[in-house]
């Protein structure tokens, strides 16, 4: 005997919505959304979704996907509501911007968007959101404290890799650089992550707590007043994390002089930094100050930043002469041309090679332009290997980062 419901399968549950003022505005949306859940996802106007989020079955939503662009932002606030009731459902959220203002996308990010993609969809980037919004969340890990330990502080036994960066002109992107080869480097051993740490030394205009979309902390100003009395643990606990892969000690929340550490005291602080992490960043302000002398001392590769332009040529011939004319190790400089010509840029090349040679410097890594998609991912708080993988300056970048470890690995094994 058959069975008319066999034959009329229930339809697949709900497990997803899309939420926009037009889904149809997100073509890229929906075909990601059929791909990674066949039917078993549905799309809702902002109206219709408030009204839904109320409903009992809300509850069985595992996400929503809120899309916004530049025309929403007159309605921020009630993408916010839709956020928060959502949060308090206990419903995951990924938020999908397509041009949306820095301010705008900091705001319904802060509202408790669990994931931001930005639109158009990079290639996989849905399909990694809904991966990270299913992974379980970690067991927290209670750990037993040594008294000792904590009567003498622990002291790291490493022997860190100092890579100061510095640009020779205001925004030559040596921020940019600093924290983006922090994450590269962080990130450039699948089965042995490299333990880096990134320091924002300017203390008056520092900017990667920006750029990660961290907090500045009252503790930096904390340590900073009393580097004496500092030691590898409290340290480690002035820093930030970011993703658990890049440890960050933020610029100060006020502004301060840069001349209010001494060179002894930022020697303290690199020293420290290098005996606990595998790679220290120093993002070094553009400002000469009385330690960075002693910063270019202590470095291993110390990258200057600079831009094809007559600005750039002036700063880095008068620091070159500065350097010399004090018998300062200037020969770890390594050159590093910003938005530089492109392959096919002849004449770009050309006004490069002019440039090195009237200089008498070699440049070492020539960084192309990445256009809109850099400052966006700045804006954004997020490095670039997280929101524009195919970039090509994040590419360059990731290539020197392995380059670096390559090159650490192999003295360490000689070693």
């Amino acid at each position: 005997m058959s069975s008319s419901v066999a034959l009329s399968p229930e339809p697949a549950p709900i497990v997803a919505c899309t939420v926009a003022r037009d889904v149809q505005n997100f073509d890229l949306l929906i075909e990601d959304m059929e791909t990674e859940l066949g039917e078993s996802w549905g799309d809702l106007d902002f109206n219709d979704a408030a009204a839904f989020l109320l409903q009992p079955d809300a509850q069985d939503l595992e996400f929503i996907a809120v899309a916004v662009d530049d025309q929403d932002e007159e309605n921020l606030t009630m993408i916010g509501d839709l956020i928060t009731k959502a949060k308090d459902n206990s419903i995951k959220v990924i938020l999908i911007a397509d041009d949306l203002s820095p301010i705008a996308l900091h705001r319904l990010l802060r509202l408790g968007a669990d994931d931001f993609v930005p639109y158009p969809l990079p290639e996989s980037a849905l399909h990694d959101a809904i991966e990270r919004l299913r992974k379980p969340e970690p067991e927290p890990v209670i750990q037993q404290v040594d008294p000792a330990a904590t009567q003498t502080g622990s002291v790291g036994k490493k022997d860190g890799v100092i890579l100061p960066v510095q640009g020779f002109a205001g925004g030559a992107g040596s921020t940019t650089f600093a924290v983006n080869l922090a994450w590269e480097l962080a990130t450039v051993d699948k089965k042995a992550s490299p333990t880096v740490c990134l320091l924002d030394l300017d203390f008056q205009f520092g900017s990667v707590a920006t750029y990660l979309d961290l907090p500045r902390r009252e503790a930096v100003y904390e340590m900073l007043s009393d580097v004496e009395n500092m030691d590898d643990e409290i340290f480690k606990s002035t820093l930030l994390s970011f993703n658990e892969k890049v440890s960050i000690l933020t610029a100060p929340s006020e502004i301060l002089p840069l001349d209010i550490l001494s060179a002894e005291e930022i020697e303290k602080i690199i020293d420290t930094a290098r005996r606990n992490f595998d790679y220290v960043i120093v993002d070094m302000p553009s400002t000469i100050v009385q330690w960075t002398e002693t910063v270019l001392s202590m470095a291993h590769v110390y990258f200057g930043m600079m831009e094809l332009d007559l600005r750039s040529a002036q700063n880095t011939l008068r620091l070159i002469r500065a350097l010399k004319s004090e018998d300062l190790p200037y020969e770890k400089i390594r050159y590093a041309l910003n938005r530089g010509p492109k392959f096919t840029d002849m004449s770009g090349k050309a006004r490069a090679k002019r440039l090195a040679e009237s200089l008498d410097i070699d440049i070492e890594l020539y960084l192309p332009d990445g256009g809109k998609q850099v400052a966006q991912t700045c804006d954004h708080g997020l490095p670039l290997a997280d929101t524009a993988a195919k970039n090509p300056l994040r590419k360059e970048i990731a290539k020197l980062a392995a380059s670096l470890h390559e090159v650490n690995r192999a003295e360490a094994t000689a070693e």
